[in-house]
C-alpha cells in the first residue's frame, strides 16, 4: 500500500480495467442489499455421481441477511391454495364427516379422500423403495472410502493411544508444527468446530461452500453434512500436511486444480500491515514512541525506538513477535474464506530472510509465521499472492518500503548494488514456493512492490524486471505448472505504457494499484457519487489492458475516496481533505445508513470495474488513543461487520452497467505464452539485447551504469527454512525433499561486498558521486562489513530444517 504517494497518481492514471466477473453470479442490487446467489458448482460430478445438490432450508443468514425460514407447526404459507394447506390431518377429516357435507361449511372445506392420498407420501411404497435404495447408495459411496482412508488407519494410531486423552497444546510462538492427536477434523464447512494452531476454538462460518466433516476421535467416525455435499471448503489431515484438495467456496477450484484467469475471478485482500508494519494499519505501535528525539514513522524508526526500550513491555523481538502472532489468526484466515473471497495477497520484507550491518530490523523471525500462513491457507483453500514489499535502498521511498526517503534502489550510485541484493532474495522465495509442496499455494508471486518508475526510469525498471524473469525461469522451467506467476506493478505509469510486454516472456501479471484517496485532489464529493468514478475512471483501462499486455490484476484498491485516516499519509503529513477528517470518515460509528450504502455501491462499483482485485487491507488495528479503527474506508473486516461491505463479491457484477457504464468483459484469449502455453519463455533475442543488464545508464539516462558500485557472487546462499514435521510411519516420506530449494543446479553465491571497495550508505546514497572508476577489489564472503553467520546449504541438506 501506498501511502504519501504520488502526486500525480490521479483519475486519469487509473485508466484502469474493467472486467465483468466471469463465474456465474447474480445480478448487483442497487441500492438494496444483494440477492441471494444461486449455487452453480464449478466442477459438476467432481466429488461424486450425483451432480448438483440442492442446498436444504437453513435457520442461518444468507448473504444478504434475510433468513430461511426453519419449519414450524404453522406451515400454511400463502402461496398454497386452503385445501392444500398442511392443517392436522385428522382435525380436518373429523370437521368435514362432522358437517356431513360435500361443500365448504361451517368454515372447514370438504375433505377429499382421493386427493389427499394423492397428496401423501406416506401411501407411496414405491417412493420409500426409491429413496432407500437412494440412502443406500449414498452410504456406499461415502462409507466405503472412509473406512480404507479414514478409519482403519485410525483404529491403528488408536489402539496404541487409548486410555491417553487428546491434549490441547498451547503453542503461542510456532516454532514447529507440532503432530495433532488422534481426535482431529480432517475436513470442514460452515459450523465446524475449529481448534487453531494456538489451542483456541472457533466455529467456522462460511455460507458459500459445502460441509462433509470427518471427525476421527480413538476410530470412530462421526458424520455432519449440510448444505452440499462433496464441495469441501476446509480440509487439514495432520498426517498429510501438504494436502491441497481444500476450496473457500463453491465457485473456487480447490489449491490443486490450476487457475485459469478467464474462467475464474481472483478476489481477494491484502494482509497489509503484518509482516511489513504501517503506521496507519498498527497505529498504536507507532504512537508508543512519538515523543522520542527522532520521529517514528517507518520500521526503520520503529526498529531502532523499539530496541532502544528496556521497560517492561519493550524490546523488539519481544514486540515485534507478539505482533506477528496475534494480528493475523487463524480464525481471520478462516472470516477471509468465509467471506467469499479466494486469495490473500501477503506483503513479506526481505529481512525475514536476512539483514546487513547497519540496518535495524529484526530479520528472519517473522519467517515461521509466515510458513503458518501457508498452512493456513491450505487448510481454507485460499491462494496467496506473495509480495515482496520491501527492497534494500527503497525501491519508492515509502514508509511501507522499509526506510522513507530516499529511493536507492536502480537509481543513483548504489542502484545496481542494492538491485543485486534484490535479486538473492527473490531468487530465494522463488526456490522455496516452487517447490511443490508450496507451488499450489503460492501461484503468484510480486517481485518488486511499487517501484517508483518517475525516478528509476522504465527502461531501467524492465531490465530489472527481465533479469529477475530469466533468473526465475532458471529456476523452475517455463510453461504452465513450473513455478509462480511473475508479477510486476506498473510504477505509477499509464497500464498503456506497459502494452506488448516482453512478447514470449513467461506468465508475467501486470499489478495496477488504482486510488482515489493519493489523487492530490479533495474529492468532497456526496459519498452517493462516489459509485460512478472507478467505472467512469478504471473499467475502460483494465478492459485494455488485458488485451494489451495479458493478465491485469488491482493488488491494491480501498474504499480510500479521500484520504481521511489516522497516519494514513505518515504520522507527520497533514491531510488535503478540506473537511473534518475525524468527524467525518474516521469513526464509523457517526455513519448513517446512507453514508454506509453508498460506500457499499463505491465498493461494489470498483471490484466491477477491475474484475481481478485485492482490497487493501483485511483489517485495521485500534488506534492507542481512541481505542478505535480509525482508518475504517481502509478495513475489509470493518465493513463486512459494519455493513458498507458486500457478504458475497459476486454481487458486484453489473454494478457499473447499473451506473450506465456498460463496459464488457475481457472474454480472451490471452496470448498462449502469456498464461504458460505455447511461446513460453521464447523472448526474442532483439528484445533482451534492448534492455541489457546492468542497464546503460541510471537515473533515467543520466549517470552510466558502468561505475556504479556492484557486489560480487561469492558468498554463501542463505535459505528459507521448511517447518519441521513430526511424521511419523509412511507419512514421513511425505515431506522428503522438502528443503527450501527447488532447483539442486543453482549452486552461484550469494552477492557480498568486495574487498577493499568502500561503499556509501545503500539507504543514503542518491547525492553520492561516482567513483572516477568502478571498484574491482578482491572477493570475499562479506556483506556490508560482516561475515555472514552460518546458514543452511541446500546442496548437501536434504532434509527439513527446525525453525
Amino acid at each position: 500500500m501506498a501511502s504519501s504517494r504520488p502526486q500525480s497518481m490521479d483519475i486519469d492514471r487509473a485508466q484502469q480495467h474493467d472486467q465483468q466477473h466471469l463465474y456465474p453470479a447474480p445480478p448487483a442490487i442497487l441500492p438494496q442489499q444483494p440477492e441471494d446467489p444461486p449455487f452453480i458448482p464449478p466442477y459438476p460430478n467432481r466429488f461424486s455421481t450425483f451432480g448438483d445438490f440442492q442446498a436444504p432450508p437453513s435457520s442461518t443468514a444468507s448473504p444478504r441477511g434475510s433468513t430461511y425460514q426453519p419449519y414450524s407447526e404453522n406451515n400454511s404459507a400463502t402461496l398454497l391454495a386452503d385445501h392444500d394447506r398442511a392443517e392436522d390431518y385428522s382435525s380436518s377429516r373429523a370437521a368435514s364427516y362432522a358437517e356431513g357435507a360435500t361443500g365448504t361449511q361451517g368454515g372447514f372445506y370438504q375433505y377429499n379422500e382421493k386427493g389427499r392420498r394423492k397428496a401423501s407420501i406416506w401411501r407411496r411404497p414405491w417412493l420409500w423403495i426409491a429413496l432407500l435404495a437412494a440412502l443406500l447408495i449414498v452410504a456406499a459411496a461415502v462409507i466405503v472410502p472412509i473406512y480404507f482412508k479414514v478409519i482403519k488407519p485410525n483404529n491403528k494410531s488408536a489402539s496404541s493411544t487409548s486410555g491417553s486423552p487428546t491434549q490441547t497444546t498451547k503453542a503461542p510462538k510456532p516454532s514447529s508444527t507440532p503432530k495433532p492427536g488422534s481426535n482431529a477434523a480432517i475436513t470442514g464447512g460452515d459450523g465446524s468446530l475449529v481448534t487453531a494452531s494456538n489451542g483456541s476454538t472457533f466455529t467456522y462460518s462460511n455460507k458459500f461452500g459445502g460441509y462433509f466433516q470427518i471427525k476421527v476421535a480413538n476410530g470412530i467416525v462421526d458424520f455432519g453434512m449440510m448444505c452440499r455435499l462433496f464441495n469441501f471448503s476446509g480440509y487439514y489431515d495432520p498426517e498429510d500436511p501438504f494436502n491441497d484438495s481444500a476450496a473457500p467456496n463453491s465457485w473456487t477450484p480447490p489449491l490443486n486444480t490450476t487457475w485459469d484467469w478467464l474462467k475464474y475471478s481472483a478476489n481477494g485482500v491484502n494482509l497489509g500491515g503484518w509482516f511489513v508494519l504501517e503506521p496507519f494499519i498498527t497505529p498504536a505501535l507507532f504512537q508508543k514512541y512519538q515523543n522520542l528525539s527522532f520521529v517514528v514513522e517507518d520500521e526503520w524508526t520503529l526498529s531502532q525506538a523499539m530496541a532502544a526500550d528496556t521497560s517492561a513491555g519493550g524490546g523488539l523481538q519481544a514486540q515485534l513477535e507478539d505482533h506477528y502472532n496475534t494480528f493475523i489468526t487463524e480464525d481471520d484466515i478462516a472470516q477471509i474464506a468465509g467471506a467469499g473471497l479466494n486469495w490473500v495477497r501477503v506483503p513479506i520484507p526481505f529481512w525475514a530472510i536476512e539483514k546487513w550491518d547497519g540496518e535495524p530490523f529484526l530479520d528472519k523471525v517473522c519467517w515461521k509465521y509466515i510458513l503458518r500462513l501457508f498452512e493456513w491457507a491450505r487448510k481454507y483453500g485460499l491462494r496467496v499472492n506473495l509480495d515482496l514489499h520491501t527492497i534494500p535502498g527503497s525501491q519508492n521511498g515509502y514508509n511501507h518500503s522499509g526506510k522513507s526517503g530516499q529511493v536507492n534502489f536502480m537509481n543513483g550510485v548504489m542502484g545496481i548494488a542494492n538491485a543485486q541484493r534484490a535479486l538473492d532474495y527473490i531468487r530465494i522465495i522463488v526456490e522455496f514456493i516452487s517447490q511443490p509442496q508450496y507451488s499450489n499455494v503460492v501461484p503468484m508471486f510480486g517481485i518488486v512492490n511499487e517501484a517508483l518508475v518517475s525516478q528509476i526510469g522504465q527502461d531501467q525498471i524492465t531490465a530489472f524486471y527481465l533479469q529477475a524473469h530469466n533468473m526465475i525461469r532458471s529456476i523452475t522451467g517455463t510453461g504452465a505448472g513450473n513455478g509462480p506467476y511473475i508479477s510486476i506493478h506498473d510504477g505509477f505509469q499509464a497500464d498503456s505504457t506497459w502494452a506488448n510486454f516482453l512478447p514470449g516472456s513467461d506468465r508475467i501479471i501486470l499489478d495496477t494499484h488504482p486510488y482515489f484517496a493519493f489523487s492530490g485532489q479533495p474529492n468532497t464529493e456526496p459519498v452517493a457519487d462516489w459509485a460512478a468514478q472507478p467505472c467512469n475512471g478504471w473499467a475502460a483501462g483494465i478492459l485494455a489492458s488485458q488485451s494489451a499486455f495479458g493478465v491485469t490484476v488491482a493488488g491494491e484498491f480501498s474504499n480510500g475516496y479521500n484520504d481521511c485516516g489516522l497516519f494514513l499519509r505518515g504520522v507527520t503529513d497533514p491531510h488535503t481533505y478540506p473537511g473534518n477528517c475525524a468527524t467525518d470518515w474516521e469513526d464509523a460509528s457517526l455513519w448513517s445508513d446512507a453514508t454506509k450504502q453508498g460506500i457499499m455501491q463505491f465498493a461494489m462499483a470498483s471490484m466491477d470495474s477491475l474484475h481481478h482485485w485485492f482490497f487493501w487491507t483485511w483489517k485495521i488495528a485500534p488506534s492507542a488513543t481512541t481505542g478505535k479503527d480509525n482508518s475504517p474506508l481502509w478495513s475489509y473486516k470493518a465493513g463486512l461487520e459494519g455493513g458498507w461491505m458486500p457478504t458475497d463479491p459476486r454481487t458486484a457484477t453489473g454494478t457499473c452497467a447499473k451506473l450506465g457504464n456498460a463496459a464488457p468483459a475481457f472474454a480472451g484469449p490471452y496470448s498462449s505464452w502469456q498464461t504458460g502455453g505455447a511461446g513460453a519463455g521464447t523472448i526474442a533475442a532483439s528484445a533482451s539485447a534492448q534492455f541489457p543488464w546492468p542497464p546503460a545508464s541510471l537515473n533515467g539516462g543520466g549517470a552510466p551504469a558502468s561505475l556504479a558500485y556492484t557486489y560480487t557472487q561469492t558468498g554463501p546462499i542463505p535459505t528459507l527454512p521448511p517447518p519441521t514435521l513430526t511424521l511419523t510411519g509412511a507419512a514421513a516420506s511425505k515431506t522428503a525433499g522438502v528443503n527450501g530449494w527447488k532447483d539442486p543446479q543453482d549452486t552461484v553465491g550469494d552477492y557480498v561486498t568486495v574487498a577493499g571497495c568502500t561503499y556509501p550508505n545503500a539507504w543514503d546514497a542518491t547525492g553520492a558521486a561516482l567513483p572516477a572508476a568502478q571498484c574491482t577489489g578482491t572477493p570475499t564472503t562479506k556483506k556490508g562489513t560482516r561475515a555472514p553467520e552460518a546458514r543452511v546449504d541446500p546442496k548437501t541438506t536434504p532434509s527439513a530444517v527446525r525453525l
